[in-house]
């Protein structure tokens, strides 16, 4: 992809937003503490909302069952047709890798293609922890939130979304609204594409297909060619640390230590730390980077996922040749009380 001209201004990631096009608002919002209150209106149907069709007696149009079938087996072999040769694979749609691939989306000539085993994305950010509801996202990660929209209770030193759901129902219906995105669930990727030391790519299989390898008949997969992979695979478990391992087997990296014990003031600050290309051609984001060097785990709280996603996607950005707030470069108008603030020290821009 070519270099694309622009005029260098030297700046933290502290002070930047956007990179490139538009902010999801024009103006920081400021939300205000959500208070609760006894005194919700029930919600209804209002007069206006059902006026163009009759509740009491609706009917559909009228399908043939081939047409449906059509729609989607079209739009979606269309889809991979276009992605199997893409810019950047994410590997993972957990809040790392929507986070990821959320700041890649706004570059429009940059297309990103997603990778997601479950046949929800989403990761472990539907729920805060422990199957708790609330999202706790500790400063000045909460920039990001703003940038999003999303509400939360304001504390000192962190704030805290009601429902973890909030942030990623919402994260996704921005990202997936993207023309350069396409989300490729129920697929895994079962290997790595290696040519001459570099990664180029990733091999795809249905979710099913690759959980069912001991009890089928061989079942060849599919490939994804990329200019760059982003491995946002989380930690260590049935889905987890994928990416990294892989590069362990090869021989390209020489160990996976694993995960250490809980520390969530150590563990978000390294997580960011060590986001980084890992190897030519495949970054790693997210609770991966902890897998392979042996950080402390975090537990719940979330604002490293987010930030560490962010500068993944300025990291892709980097290895495209493309403007991108590591090197102080950006297109488009940002707003500087945006985005990453948790990278302002020099150390985590750019290990």
């Amino acid at each position: 992809m070519a270099t694309m001209a622009t005029t260098v201004t030297k700046t933290t990631f502290l002070e930047q937003s956007s990179f490139h096009g538009v902010p999801i608002s024009s103006s920081p919002i400021r939300f205000q503490p959500i208070k609760s209150t006894q005194n919700n209106k029930s919600i209804t149907i209002s007069a206006s909302s059902s006026s163009q069709y009759d509740l009491g007696s609706f009917t559909f149009r009228p399908i043939k069952e081939s047409i449906v079938a059509r729609e989607m087996i079209r739009r979606y072999m269309t889809d991979m047709i276009t992605y199997a040769d893409t810019d950047v694979v994410v590997v993972g749609a957990g809040s790392a890798g929507l986070s990821c691939a959320y700041e890649l989306s706004k570059n429009p000539n940059v297309q990103v293609a997603i990778i997601e085993q479950s046949v929800s994305p989403g990761g472990g950010a539907w729920l805060g922890g422990q199957l708790f509801s609330a999202m706790v996202v500790r400063k000045p990660a909460h920039l990001f939130l703003d940038e999003l929209e999303i509400e939360y209770d304001e504390q000192d030193d962190y704030v805290v979304i009601k429902h973890a759901a909030l942030f990623t129902s919402t994260i996704m219906s921005k990202l997936l609204a993207r023309p350069n995105v396409k989300l490729f669930n129920a697929v895994a990727a079962e290997d790595l594409i290696i040519k001459e030391g570099r990664v180029g790519g990733v091999v795809t299989n249905w979710a099913l297909v690759t959980m069912n390898h001991d009890t089928q008949s061989c079942m060849d997969p599919n490939v994804m060619e990329a200019k760059v992979v982003v491995s946002s695979c989380g930690h260590d478990g049935p889905m987890g640390a994928t990416g990294v391992k892989r590069l362990r087997s090869v021989g390209m990296i020489e160990s996976v230590p694993g995960m250490k014990a809980l520390d969530m003031n150590t563990a978000e600050d390294a997580i960011v730390r060590l986001t980084r290309e890992i190897v030519p051609g495949m970054i790693v984001t997210g609770m991966e980077v902890a897998e392979i060097d042996g950080s402390p785990r975090m537990g719940p709280t979330f604002g490293a996922m987010m930030i560490s996603g962010q500068k993944a996607a300025h990291l892709a950005l980097r290895a495209l040749g493309l403007p991108n707030a590591l090197d102080g470069s950006y297109v488009g108008s940002g707003k500087p009380e945006l985005i990453l603030a948790a990278a302002e020290n020099a150390d985590i821009v750019d290990a």
